[in-house]
Formats: structure tokens, C-alpha cells, sequence
């Protein structure tokens, strides 16, 4: 669907994507792929400055930093993110080779080194003026994808390099196959270990998968997608979520009867639960928090809990320590045999499928012909106006999206 003649254009993208199409169903010749990712600190001094960088002009006090800070010194003040999205960049680099593709991989962080800018730096002494971004964030809500669009605008202004370079960004992935997939892979084989350990007969009323993801303020994710759409509590934040972990139920659930011979089980619950909550107390965030929910287990009679990381790419620190530490901490204190599934990373079809979604773009291939799992997609190429608007900081400029 195109926009009217006083639709504003969408400024430093191709001439493809700047007439604010919602699916670009037009070839574009793109010189690079920019990887563009969290970032996380490499080392015990890395610690604070960073945690500065992710919270600028939020308020956030010095004590608070310093109490999220012994996460990462737990672990060395080291971030598994940055080693995550060096693996991803090669991983990419090795499938682009493979299928003869010749689009070169920069890599910037939003938050610390690699910075966004030093791969537009890179860009503009290679001679490269078409780039397609690749966010390492599936899901649509302002830190999800609206800061990555700011940041990357933000990016062109600090580089110097607005009119010489365009930037388009690839989709949100959440319901693209290469992204689900492995989760279908990772919940199936735990769903398979406990049938072992449990034995079949009973497993639906034994077992819980509790698919988690970051939470966010709830004002936040009201706010989450297009202005004119209606995708309930929550936004298309926990629509996407929600719409995602049905698909990778009623998977493991075929998958279950197939090994059965058809023989019926009954299914396996499963809830959408949040994890990582930060901010004053008196500000509503999504909840059910995923400790207060695997806690609630036992009394519905669970022995086991299965709990997805759906929201996350790659093992970051929330994963590493909300989930293996806090979570795992919660489930034994309350008996229960915990099993985590393991994210994307490079999992051979999520890279194979983040290829597919810039040769999407590169090709123009029509949104009728574009993979999405769920009802909610295929996502859109160009942001709408007002998309994942952030309340509290206000609009600022930002790439691959209609103004505001």
C-alpha cells in the first residue's frame, strides 16, 4: 500500500524505500550488509561507562548503575554480546560466500566499540553509498527497534555522512522461519528429554514452557507498532510475542504425536512471562515477572518448567544471568527441573534466514511472497509515522521509517 502525495518521505533511504511504501517491492542495488547491534562492555573498566551509554538521559542513578554493574562483573565485566555478533558476522560472511553473494558484513554497536559510526567511517572509505541494515532485535517496540533506527540517523549525522550514504533496514524478523525455527528445535528436544524423564502419560499436567522475553514499560508497549492498528494489551509488542509462541507450540505439539503414532497427549501449557524489569517501581511494566511465575508452578501441580528465551537473539547478559542464574535459582528453590532452550545464535537456518530477508530487499520480492509463521506479518519494510513513539524522550529523527 503506497502512501498519499503528503505522506513525507523517508529521509536517507534508497530511492526504493523513500516513498514510504510499506513493503519495498522494488529491486535496490545495496553495496554492504551493517550489522548493527547492542553492544557490551569487554573488561571490569568497560563496566560503568557502558551502563552510562544504555541509560543516557534517563535519569538512571549512579547506585542503580552500580547494582546492575555486579552482573557484569560477575562474569569478568565481560558481555557475551560483542563475541555473539562476531560470530554472527562471520556466520553471515561464510552463508553470503557460500550462495556467491558479494555483499561485504560491517558491524556497529549502538553502546559501545564497534561503534555505529566507526562502520559508517569504514563504509565511506570503502566507497560504500547503499547499505541494508540488520538490527539484532526481532520484535517491534522502542528499544526493540525504534532506538536502532534513531541511533543509526544519529550515526549519518555523526559521520558527516547524510546525502552520501542510504540506509535501509530489513524487517522485524520475530515471525520469519529462520528465527523461529530453532526454537521449535530447542523447545521439542526438551519437550523430549523430560517425556524420558517424566514418561508421556501426564507430561501436559506436569510441564510448563514459559516463553520470556524483556520486559517493558507497559506505556511503552501500548505504544509498540503502527498508530493505526489495534493489536490489544500490550501492543504489537506482546502480539508478535504471543502470535510466535502459539506457532512453536502447536509445532512441538505436531512433532509430539508424530513420535506418539498419533496416540492423543494432552497439551503442554504454556504462558508468555518477562524478565529484566528496571525503573522506578511506581512505573507499570509488562509482567507476569518469570520468577513470580515459575513460583507459582508447584501448586498447579508442575514438576518441570521449560522456559524459551524468545525475545533474545543471541546469549546476552539477560540471558546469561536472569535466566540461568536468577530463574534457575527460582526453580530450584521450588523443586522444579528446569530446562533452558538455547537462543538463535547461528543457528544454521536463523543466519540463512537473516540472508534471505536482505536478498528480500535487494530483489524487491513481493510481500505475498514473503515468509512469516504468523498471522501479524510479514512486518513492514518502512516504519509508520509514529511507530513505537517513546512518551517519555519524545521523537527524534529516525531511519527506515515515515516522520515522526
Amino acid at each position: 500500500m503506497e502512501n498519499s502525495e503528503h505522506t513525507p518521505p523517508v529521509i536517507g533511504a534508497s530511492a526504493a524505500a523513500a516513498g514510504g511504501a510499506e513493503h519495498v517491492e522494488a529491486p535496490v542495488r545495496y553495496d554492504a550488509i551493517l550489522l548493527a547491534g547492542f553492544g557490551g562492555p569487554e573488561g571490569q573498566d568497560d563496566v560503568i561507562p557502558f551502563l552510562r551509554n544504555v541509560t543516557r538521559g534517563r535519569g538512571i542513578p549512579e547506585e542503580r548503575l552500580e547494582e546492575v554493574a555486579t552482573h557484569y562483573r560477575h562474569f569478568g565485566g565481560v558481555s557475551p554480546i560483542n563475541d555473539h555478533n562476531r560470530q554472527l558476522k562471520a556466520a553471515l560472511e561464510e552463508e553470503l560466500d557460500r550462495r556467491g553473494i558479494d555483499l561485504p558484513v560491517l558491524w556497529g554497536n549502538r553502546n559501545w566499540t564497534p561503534y555505529l559510526g566507526e562502520a559508517l567511517d569504514e563504509a565511506k572509505e570503502r566507497g560504500f553509498t547503499s547499505l541494508i541494515a540488520i538490527a539484532t532485535s526481532a520484535y517491534s517496540s522502542y528499544s526493540s527497534c525504534r532506538q536502532y533506527r534513531e541511533d543509526l540517523w544519529g550515526a549519518l549525522d555523526a559521520s558527516g555522512t547524510h546525502g552520501e550514504i542510504t540506509i535501509d533496514k530489513v524487517r522485524q524478523f520475530f515471525d520469519h522461519p529462520g528465527f523461529v525455527t530453532p526454537f521449535i528445535e530447542g523447545v521439542d528436544e526438551a519437550v523430549d528429554t523430560l517425556e524420558a524423564e517424566l514418561g508421556t502419560a501426564g507430561l501436559g499436567g506436569r510441564v510448563e514452557v514459559l516463553f520470556a522475553t524483556h520486559s517493558i514499560p507497559t506505556a511503552d508497549a501500548e505504544r509498540s507498532g503502527p498508530r493505526d492498528r489495534d493489536y490489544g494489551h500490550g501492543g504489537a509488542y506482546a502480539a508478535q510475542h504471543n502470535a510466535v509462541a502459539e506457532v512453536v507450540m502447536l509445532a512441538v505439539e505436531q512433532r509430539r504425536a508424530e513420535r506418539s503414532a498419533g496416540a492423543p497427549s494432552a497439551p503442554i501449557p504454556w504462558q508468555l512471562v518477562y524478565q529484566s524489569r528496571s525503573g522506578a517501581p511506581s512505573t507499570p511494566w509488562l509482567e507476569p515477572d518469570i520468577n513470580d511465575a515459575i513460583a507459582d508452578l508447584p501448586s498447579a501441580g508442575r514438576r518441570a518448567v521449560i522456559v524459551v528465551p524468545l525475545g533474545f537473539v543471541s546469549d546476552h547478559m539477560e540471558v546469561m544471568w536472569d535466566l540461568d542464574n536468577e530463574a534457575r535459582e527460582t526453580a530450584a528453590e521450588n523443586g522444579l527441573r528446569m530446562i533452558r532452550v538455547a537462543t538463535p545464535g547461528t543457528h544454521r537456518a536463523y543466519v540463512s534466514g537473516l540472508v534471505d530477508l536482505v536478498l528480500e530487499r535487494r530483489d524487491g520480492v513481493p510481500a505475498a511472497e514473503r515468509p512469516a509463521m504468523t498471522a501479524v506479518g510479514p512486518w513492514f519494510d518502512v516504519c509508520r509515522p509514529a511507530c513505537c513513539e517513546n512518551a517519555r524522550l519524545g521523537f527524534r529523527p529516525a531511519l527506515a521509517g515515515i516522520a515522526p
